[in-house]
C-alpha cells in the first residue's frame, strides 16, 4: 500500500522538492523529555542511554543479559526507531542489589551516558515529550516555498497522522490485521497481538483525519467534535461557544478523532456521521477491536510543533529543531515539505 492509502492527503499541498532522510543515524536524533527528579535511592536504576542504529526493544535485552537480570525487570518509557541517533531513559528493577556492572551491553551501538536510583520503576509513556533534530540531505527544493510552508507549519501545526512506519513495510501489519480480523481471531503472541491491534487503531483514526484533511477540517472544531488539550487523553464534546475558544487559535486546544475500542463514537453532529460511516465501512476490523477489549479513546487530529526552528548548514541540507508530544511522529511534518528519496539515490555525502 502506498503512503496516500495509509495516511491521507497533505494539509499543504504537494511537496516542494525532495531530499534524503536518514543518509547515516546523526540525520534522524531523538532526545526523550522526562521531567522526573530521580530520589537517588531505591530498587530502580534508570540509565540515561545513547543508542545509535539500534531499536528499543534490543538495547533492553543487551542491558538485561549485562545486569544479569530477566527482560521483564527492564522498563523503558517510549519506542525509538533503528535507524537514528537517540537518548533515552530506561531502568532495572534490582531489589537488593548494587548497581551492576553493564560495561558489556556497551559498544559503538549503545553508550550508558548516566545512571541514578529512584524508588519507583520507569512507567511506558511517562516521558514529557520528544526532542528530534532531523537533517534532510541531497535537498532539492525553492527555499523560499520552503520557509514560507515552515512558517505556516509554526503557526498551524500538521495533521497528526500515524506514520507509515506504524504499518509495516508495504502495510504488511494492515494486512495482517485484516487476516485477524477477518477470522476474529487474535495472535497468541503478546507482542504480535498488541502491534496488529494499534495498527488497527491507527488505520481507521488515520482514515477519519484523511477525510477532514480533504474536507479542510482537520484543524477547526466544529459542534459535535470532541476536544482534547495537547497533553491530555481527556475530551470534551464541542458546542458553540466551545469552537470559539482562543485556547484553539493558539494550538492548545485540538479537535479529536477516535482510537477505536468498545461503544460508539461519542462524537455527534457531522463529526459523529463520519465516524459511524468508517464503523460501516470498516465492521471487521471496529468488531475485532472491540472483541480484543479495545476501549474507545481520543487522539488529537492537529499537531503542534513545539519551538520548530531550521537552518541550512550547506545549500542542499535543511536542519529542523522541534519537539513533539509522546506517540507522535516526526516523520509526518517531513512529509508537508518534500518527498524522500531512498537513501543511496543522491550524490549527497553525509556530512556530520
Amino acid at each position: 500500500m502506498n503512503d496516500l492509502q495509509l495516511l491521507g492527503p497533505r494539509a499543504y499541498g504537494a511537496a516542494l522538492g525532495t531530499a534524503v532522510l536518514k543518509a547515516c543515524a546523526e540525520d534522524f536524533q531523538v532526545d526523550e523529555v522526562l521531567d522526573i527528579p530521580l530520589s537517588g535511592d531505591g530498587e530502580h536504576l534508570w540509565l540515561w542511554v545513547e543508542k545509535r542504529g539500534l531499536n528499543t526493544e534490543e538495547a533492553a535485552r543487551r542491558l538485561a543479559r549485562a545486569a544479569g537480570v530477566p527482560l521483564r525487570t527492564i522498563s523503558y518509557a517510549g519506542l525509538k526507531d533503528r535507524q537514528a541517533l537517540t537518548r533515552q531513559w530506561f531502568s532495572i528493577q534490582l531489589p537488593g542489589k548494587a548497581d551492576p556492572d553493564l560495561s558489556a551491553a556497551e559498544d559503538a551501538t549503545l553508550k550508558i551516558l548516566s545512571c541514578g536510583r529512584h524508588r519507583r520503576k520507569l512507567q511506558r509513556g511517562a516521558h514529557a515529550a520528544n526532542g528530534f533534530t532531523l537533517r534532510l540531505t541531497g535537498l532539492k527544493a525553492d527555499t523560499q516555498a520552503l520557509e514560507r510552508r515552515l512558517e505556516a507549519i509554526a503557526a498551524q501545526g500538521v495533521p497528526n497522522y500515524f506514520g507509515a512506519q506504524r504499518f509495516g513495510h508495504d502495510g504488511g501489519n494492515l494486512a495482517q490485521a485484516r487476516d485477524y480480523a477477518g477470522r476474529q481471531a487474535l495472535p497468541e503472541q503478546r507482542a504480535v497481538r498488541s502491534r496488529l491491534l494499534s495498527t488497527a487503531r491507527s488505520y481507521l483514526f488515520n482514515q477519519v483525519l484523511a477525510a477532514r484533511v480533504a474536507d479542510g477540517t482537520w484543524n477547526t472544531a466544529q459542534v459535535g467534535d470532541l476536544l482534547a488539550f495537547t497533553d491530555s487523553r481527556s475530551f470534551f464534546s464541542a458546542g458553540p461557544e466551545e469552537c470559539s475558544d482562543p485556547r484553539l487559535a493558539i494550538l492548545d486546544l485540538h479537535p479529536t478523532g477516535p482510537q477505536w475500542g468498545s461503544g460508539a463514537s461519542p462524537a455527534t453532529g457531522v463529526t459523529g456521521e463520519l465516524e459511524d460511516r468508517l464503523a460501516a465501512s470498516e465492521a471487521a476490523l471496529c468488531d475485532w477491536l472491540v472483541r480484543a477489549g479495545m476501549a474507545h479513546e481520543r487522539r488529537i487530529l492537529r499537531l503542534p510543533i513545539g519551538r520548530l526552528a531550521w537552518h541550512y548548514p550547506e545549500p542542499d541540507i535543511l536542519q529542523l529543531e522541534f519537539v513533539l508530544p509522546p506517540g507522535c511522529f516526526a516523520t509526518v511534518l517531513v512529509r508537508e515539505l518534500v518527498d524522500l528519496v531512498p537513501v543511496g539515490l543522491t550524490d549527497s555525502p553525509c556530512v556530520f
